[in-house]
């Protein structure tokens, strides 16, 4: 019997939607399976009162969706943004599905988020409203349910909040829910710097197999926040000549090449400018990265930056998707007929979940790695699993996205079928 394909408003949503279902019509997968793993498992909205320093109550809308549980607990981030709705956090989630399978980890995919805007809120307010919500998701996540990580303007000061509220609800430490906590509380070394070295490790990879070597790139990277830092300290180091870096202030670009630890120097001495102000060799403010002249690019800042209206314009000869969804569906067919290899999003960074997954065992071990055992077990696994999926794009003659999609979707189907459906 026919099933009904779901459509999406949500733009991101339904460029999920539309990746998924043209890999599992190349892959002939049934349709019962492709109507289980079209829907999420389950999508939670919650009302999160927040006392504001002033005194009031403001009501905001919080979401978690769990996507997958087939292989394991539901694994994904926490994002505080305005633009966080129900629609986001499920395609967010479907992207984490298939990251964690790609990645060989015991994972499903999860995502999740408040509605706000936390530029404009105290410190007090947004533990305020991190407890909260915290405690509205708490049956739903855990150890083996679900755990939850940072994202968009979240971070390790967060995370801290969640795990507190929850091990009190518990009454005991519960350090395994939550991951991308410091260090110094059941935190991993290395975790910090994993999304963005990542990123540059399937970079040189692909200078590798297209025979090119990092001394003759000129790079530009959209989003200088954690993962574009540490992606243009990675390619720096290697030898690339990183000709642009960007933020929601402007697009800072030299051809002579800009000093990355200069750039991250002025950023630790002026938080607050987040790159206004800075200037090196050659350096001037220009309007758009997208259309830059350069080699590399490495979009690591929103989704759908890359699109049916700029994607002619592009330069750059590879694109290495450090955000979630910055080339959309259109954006890709442009791209691929122009024959622009793109390594696609959950490949690419999913050095964040990979290091996620290595804090979640620490913490159940209560055995922490040093740094350098971290990375070298990173590096390993981003390796493998770029050649993975190249191996597996050159062979079926196929672009690189569908080839993770199809490798990614199949070990989750595999699973579902094993398991059976339970009523």
């Amino acid at each position: 019997m026919s099933v009904t394909r779901r459509t999406a408003t949500n733009v991101l949503l339904d460029t999920a939607l539309k990746n998924f279902y043209g890999a599992a019509e190349e892959m002939r997968l049934s349709e019962d399976l492709i109507a289980i793993l079209g829907n999420s498992e389950r999508r939670l909205e919650v009302s999160v009162p927040v006392e504001m320093d002033d005194g009031s109550i403001h009501v905001f809308k919080g979401y978690r969706v769990q996507h997958s549980t087939a292989i394991g607990p539901a694994k994904g981030g926490i994002r505080f943004h305005p633009d966080v709705d129900v629609d986001e956090c499920e395609a967010l989630a479907m992207l984490m599905t298939w990251k964690c399978s790609l990645a060989g980890i015991p994972y499903g995919g999860g995502k999740g988020g408040i509605s706000c805007n936390p530029q404009v809120m105290s410190p007090k307010e947004k533990e305020r409203m991190s407890r909260a919500f915290a405690a509205r998701i708490a049956p739903i996540v855990g150890t083996w349910k679900d755990v939850p990580a940072p994202d968009v303007n979240t971070g390790g000061q967060e995370m801290v909040w969640f795990m507190d509220t929850i091990s009190k609800m518990h009454g005991q430490v519960e350090p395994g829910i939550f991951t991308g906590k410091p260090i110094s509380y059941w935190g991993s070394k290395g975790r910090t710097a994993a999304t963005g070295y990542g990123v540059a490790t399937c970079g040189l990879e692909l200078l590798k197999v297209v025979g090119k070597d990092p001394k003759d790139i000129r790079v530009a990277i959209q989003g200088f926040g954690n993962v574009g830092q540490y992606t243009a300290l990675t390619m720096e180091e290697a030898g690339a000549k990183v000709v642009a870096i960007s933020n929601t202030r402007g697009v800072y670009y030299s051809p002579k090449g800009i000093d990355i630890k200069k750039a991250l120097a002025y950023i630790e001495e002026h938080p607050r400018e987040r790159l206004e102000g800075f200037t090196c060799d050659g350096c001037e403010k220009i309007d758009d990265i997208v259309s830059l002249d350069c080699d590399m690019f490495f979009p690591c800042a929103l989704e759908g930056v890359v699109n049916a209206k700029n994607a002619d314009q592009v330069k750059a000869k590879w694109i290495v998707e450090g955000a979630n969804g910055p080339v959309t569906p259109e954006g890709d067919e442009i791209l691929d007929k122009r024959g622009i290899i793109v390594v696609p999003d959950f490949l690419a960074n999913s050095g964040g979940v990979i290091g996620s997954y290595f804090e979640w065992a620490q913490d159940l071990s209560g055995y922490f790695w040093p740094e350098d055992e971290y990375n070298k077990r990173l590096m390993h696994i981003m390796k493998g699993n770029f050649k993975l999926v190249w191996d597996y794009a050159q062979s079926k003659k196929i672009k690189m996205r569908r080839a993770a999609f199809m490798a990614a979707i199949q070990r989750v189907a595999d699973v579902v079928r094993l398991r059976g459906v339970f009523l």
